[in-house]
């Protein structure tokens, strides 16, 4: 049955129409004070949006066939044990597997074995920089199809350490030489950007893109002028992302993300898109009330979903407190479980495409955060102004702008600073130290430390207990 026509008889509403009925409706209270609320990010949000506020905006689609993959994160201290997880995770629904690489000691063939590699992607965190345990990878890998993700990313060790893994120099001759094994294996993605560290120290989502662009951007700038050429048409990516509680706002901000990196990449030639993995946010995670996480994990999980995602990992409810849970873990797989299985959100991953409020929110986002970009480029680039302290001294101007609305509760954390359960102890439930880590020592610039809006009342309850 065609349902053409079937809306004819009903005369179109313009926006001024509307606002006019509310108006009406409001019975002589001030519209924009009353309905209009401004977010962090300098955005105002009416209580309605129109096409009409689409119609010198441009709309952005996902690429074709988008699919989004669950993944595990996973420590590898002992590689046969790692894998024997791995493979365990795989059967219990998981679909790809982030390993964090501690040390150079690594064996691959352990820890790679029994896993399909041709249909599970994997990815490392190594939390070091050296050639040789790439190369060993490779080794390993010739021959099979696969797709390997090394998420190498000096300057996020730079940002959150303050000190190279080595030196510049040798930093930089250590990428080049992993990127020249790697950039003519299919399937291998060398480079990554981890931009969950603006996010959990506190900044803005404009700062979190613009930064995470202008981050890339430095990396695209050194192969340029390494090669004394055009970046290659094929030069993959990864994008790492943090996703907070602001449940609309985040999908437009992975959606402005994905837009940005499609402007950048055509100003060097580049043909491939960037791949997205998202992570819910420590930022506004809890130690008492902790199932309230669940919460606010699956929120982000969605909202990681929906905003183009590639592959979403879970982070467990109890994972600022806790080591390896079995438990936690269960219910954090299980949870996108639920939602590509049960919920269909394996089939709505571009639900959000011409909706007029979230079309609206990734312009503003997008423009914002492309304005910032160029203000921090013409400064000299992203490494300088890490330098000066400048991209500090911002993230730290939001991150208190932030932490004072949480101190007044217009920031709410149900359980925590509202709606208290002073029945919770959680004194002898800590097997990780939850809060902000202070070890002076020489750096060659300021660190950008990751703190929860929770820290300085926690720590006031739990000396209380």
């Amino acid at each position: 049955m065609s349902n053409q026509g079937l809306f004819d008889e009903f005369p179109e509403v313009s926006a001024k129409q509307w606002k006019q009925k509310i108006q009406f409706d409001l019975k002589g209270a001030d519209y924009n004070e009353t309905l209009l609320w401004e977010s962090l990010e300098g955005i105002k949000v009416k209580p309605f949006y129109h096409a009409e506020d689409l119609q010198n905006a441009k709309t952005f689609n996902l690429p074709k066939d988008h699919n989004w993959k669950i993944a595990q994160t996973i420590f590898v201290g002992d590689s046969k044990k790692a894998n024997a997880k791995a493979i365990d995770c795989l059967k219990r629904g998981t679909e790809s597997i982030l390993f964090t690489i501690p040390n150079e000691n690594i064996n691959f063939q352990e820890l790679l074995s029994g896993i399909d590699l041709e249909h599970t992607p994997i990815h490392f965190n190594f939390q070091f920089l050296a050639v040789e345990p790439i190369k060993k990878l490779l080794e390993f890998t010739t021959g099979k199809k696969s797709e390997i993700n090394l998420n190498i990313d000096l300057i996020a060790n730079l940002i959150k350490d303050g000190n190279w893994f080595h030196n510049l120099e040798k930093d930089h001759s250590l990428l080049g030489e992993i990127y020249n094994q790697t950039s003519s294996k299919k399937g291998i993605t060398a480079i990554s950007i981890d931009t969950s560290i603006y996010q959990n120290a506190g900044s803005s989502m404009v700062q979190q893109l613009a930064y995470g662009l202008a981050h890339a951007n430095e990396y695209l700038n050194h192969f340029s002028s390494v090669t004394s050429s055009a970046v290659e048409k094929s030069f993959p990516i990864t994008f790492k992302v943090s996703v907070g509680g602001n449940y609309f706002f985040e999908i437009a901000k992975l959606r402005a993300l994905r837009w940005l990196w499609q402007s950048l990449r055509t100003e060097y030639g580049i043909e491939t898109d960037c791949h997205i993995m998202a992570i819910p946010s420590k930022r506004n995670k809890t130690l008492y009330d902790y199932n309230v996480n669940m919460l606010r994990t699956t929120s982000e999980c969605m909202s990681a979903i929906l905003g183009g995602a590639d592959t979403v990992t879970n982070l467990p409810y109890d994972a600022i407190y806790h080591k390896d849970n079995e438990f936690g873990e269960r219910i954090a797989r299980n949870q996108l479980l639920l939602l590509k299985e049960e919920s269909y959100f394996n089939q709505i991953s571009k639900a959000a495409e011409g909706t007029y409020y979230i079309e609206h929110l990734t312009q503003q986002l997008a423009e914002r955060a492309l304005e910032l970009f160029k203000q921090i480029e013409n400064s000299g680039g992203f490494l300088s102004e890490l330098k000066k302290g400048t991209i500090q001294r911002k993230i730290k101007e939001n991150s208190e702008k932030e932490q004072q609305l949480f101190n007044t509760k217009e920031i709410t954390l149900v359980g925590t600073n509202k709606y208290q359960n002073q029945q919770d102890q959680m004194k002898d439930d800590l097997e990780l130290y939850p809060f902000v880590k202070i070890q002076p020592r020489k750096t060659i610039i300021e660190p950008i430390i990751e703190k929860r809006l929770a820290e300085t009342l926690e720590q006031k309850r739990l000396g209380d207990e």
